[in-house]
């Protein structure tokens, strides 16, 4: 079971995606592949700084998230999040307040995160993830 990073999604979505990450999607049940809603507010936000927004959001709309389960934020990735947080500060490591909520949806409920940008979630412990994209 996948959870797909935003910068995945978008690149379904390209006028050229990359074909070994469409390869992949195909082999892969639609019951399987996740995203969280962190990843949701990632691409509105993005489509609504761009010209071209309406293009984007209908693409999405219409394409991807009908595709693919939405995972919520819920009380147990707060708690979960808190602690890794809080690991991640006494460590001295950084890591974005999107990214290690994305991070803490995988973690909570299993899953692999499938994302081009690894080097943001490598310092997350346990948390497995795959890159489809850097091929």
């Amino acid at each position: 079971m996948y959870l797909f990073d935003t910068d995945t999604l978008s690149n379904i979505v390209r006028k050229k995606p990359c074909k070994v990450l469409l390869k992949k999607l195909k082999q892969i049940p639609k019951d399987l592949q996740y995203t969280s809603s962190i990843n949701i507010g990632e691409i509105y936000y993005g489509a609504n700084k761009s010209d071209r927004k309406d293009k984007i959001i209908k693409e999405f709309e219409e394409n991807v998230f009908p595709n693919i389960t939405v995972l919520a934020f819920d009380e147990n990735s707060g708690k979960l999040f808190g602690q890794l947080k809080a690991y991640l500060q006494r460590e001295g490591i950084g890591c974005s307040e999107s990214d290690l909520r994305i991070a803490t949806i995988a973690l909570q409920q299993k899953l692999i995160l499938v994302s081009g940008n690894i080097r943001h979630f490598k310092n997350i412990p346990e948390l497995n993830t795959e890159n489809w994209i850097e091929f």
